[in-house]
């Protein structure tokens, strides 16, 4: 799991963010989200600080999950991270 959390934060480095990041409280945050939701595509909102929140569009199956695009809203400064690609 340990290579998950590390490539999540590789992503948010390259698309730019600089602040405060880590994988494994990212993918639990989904994690605790997804609970007992149905197999669809979901948007998901959560917020970090009081000026920092995460924006998830990711598709839930039976036994995982695919998070396309996090997107990062930190101030005035937005960061698109494409996990698709």
């Amino acid at each position: 799991m340990d290579e998950i959390y590390q490539a999540i934060e590789e992503r948010i480095r390259a698309a730019g963010y600089t602040g405060e990041v880590d994988g494994r409280e990212i993918y639990d945050d989904i994690c605790d989200q997804i609970e007992d939701k149905e197999n669809g595509e979901y948007l998901l909102m959560s917020k970090r600080t009081d000026d920092v929140w995460y924006e998830y569009c990711l598709q839930i199956h039976d036994e995982d999950f695919n998070l396309s695009v996090l997107t990062i809203h930190a101030g005035d400064a937005v960061y698109r991270v494409d996990f698709d690609t």
